[in-house]
């Protein structure tokens, strides 16, 4: 079958059209033949070399794809062939085919086409673990949410203000911002021209911050936290080492969390997925949130979706398709 591989660590254009064996679904698992796969941050780093998959999970790039049920391995009676499906992987997504646990597949909600589908089991996923299993985001809070404009941030200022949260985003452009107005944003904040600390806290401060910055904007974020604020850190363009000022945090009775999703267990993932089928599939079925998709490329162009990823200027999601 045909897939994209990483012919050696580096910069978008390692990424080559392979031919490699077609995957057999084992216990538990589907085989899915891929409509599209997601482009997501973590991908460009483990194209360099920075975020290996999980023990046991496919060397092959791609943590999300949608498609067809194609097999059923042993014990699986939850899904039948030719259903429409997306999924959450550990790996694999960058291929015609990819095995995946039955546990971690969502249907395609209604509504949604098979291949914006595929924009959505990661940001979805990652939205409902952190922003309600993780900092329990509750109406009529504030919750902030840096970039605004990416496929995490277009999904969660939906989902926030479908929850009844005021939302608050940065972004560096302002098409960007209209683009987050657009999708329900109360307060947007353009990170070239303004501290988000100072208009946070003329706000009183957030009760949640959603933040894919990490190390850069620690300090500045413990500084936005209202009383009993939490802190959500889920990466680290912005690097991975700051000093954190307990003494402000003691002072709000604050949290940080720092959490990912790809890493979890199987089990762990499976209750998040299933969560998420229940409590965010209805707000798409009902077209209160939709999709975000920025850009799509064929599948043999993945290194061309990489480096528009990496260059900062897509909004959404970027989707390879087949």
């Amino acid at each position: 079958m045909r897939a994209m591989t990483v012919r050696e660590f580096g910069p978008p254009e390692n990424l080559v059209g392979t031919e490699v064996d077609k995957p057999r679904p084992g216990p538990g698992e589907v085989l899915i033949k891929v409509a599209a796969a997601g482009v997501n941050r973590a991908d460009l780093l483990q194209r360099q070399g920075n975020y290996p998959p999980p023990p046991g999970a496919s060397d092959i790039i791609g943590m999300e794809a949608s498609g067809t049920i194609d097999e059923l391995g042993p014990d699986v009676d939850s899904w039948s062939p030719g259903q429409e499906v997306c999924a959450l992987l550990a790996g694999g997504g960058y291929a015609e085919y990819v095995a995946v646990p039955a546990g971690h597949v969502l249907p395609v909600p209604d509504g949604v086409n098979l291949v914006e589908a595929a924009a959505l089991p990661e940001v979805a996923c990652t939205v409902l673990s952190n922003l309600k299993r993780t900092a329990h985001l509750q109406p009529g809070e504030l919750v902030l949410l840096h970039g605004g404009a990416s496929g995490i941030g277009t999904h969660a200022i939906q989902w926030a203000k479908e929850l009844g949260a005021t939302v608050a985003v940065t972004a560096g452009s302002s098409d960007k911002l209209d683009l987050c107005r657009d999708l329900g944003a109360d307060i947007t904040i353009n990170y070239h021209d303004d501290d988000f600390l100072e208009v946070i806290k003329s706000h009183g401060g957030a009760d949640v911050i959603l933040d894919i910055i990490g190390a850069k904007y620690l300090a500045r974020n413990v500084s936005a936290l209202a009383k009993d604020g939490r802190l959500v850190v889920i990466g680290m363009q912005g690097g991975v080492k700051a000093e954190v000022n307990l003494g402000a945090l003691l002072t709000k009775r604050g949290t940080i969390h720092a959490t990912a999703l790809r890493g979890r267990d199987l089990e762990d993932k499976a209750a998040i997925v299933a969560d998420t089928v229940a409590t965010t599939w209805p707000m798409i079925a009902a077209g209160r949130v939709k999709p975000v998709v920025g850009a799509t490329f064929p599948l043999g162009e993945a290194a061309k979706a990489h480096a528009l990823l990496d260059s900062g200027k897509v909004t959404g999601k970027v989707l390879l398709t087949l």
